[in-house]
């Protein structure tokens, strides 16, 4: 039997095609770009706004913002929930403190 030393280009290819016959492929990769068009539009925006297309920048921008806010709410809301709690805590700390 002969080794061939370039044998990294098989391996991923075995592992992709694994991938795939599990059903695990397409959940992955939209998850991967679920997030990552967003992203990608806000960074196309601010390139538009530092490039001097501000309007078309600030459009693109706000899109981008709009549907990461919107994707990551399951995030965004507890943590929200958590910061009001915490802020809520400091204020009663705060009120007892000053009149005593």
């Amino acid at each position: 039997m002969r080794q061939n030393k370039g044998n990294g280009l098989a391996v991923i290819l075995i592992a992709i095609g694994a991938i795939m016959l599990l059903g695990m492929a397409l959940p992955l990769i939209h998850g991967i770009f679920r997030l990552l068009f967003p992203v990608i539009l806000v960074v196309l925006g601010y390139y538009g706004i530092k490039s001097g297309r501000k309007l078309i920048g600030w459009i693109v921008m706000f899109i981008g913002v709009m549907s990461l806010i919107a994707k990551l709410s399951w995030l965004i809301g507890p943590l929200l929930g958590l910061a009001l709690v915490v802020w809520g805590i400091s204020v009663l700390k705060g009120k007892r403190g000053s009149h005593y």
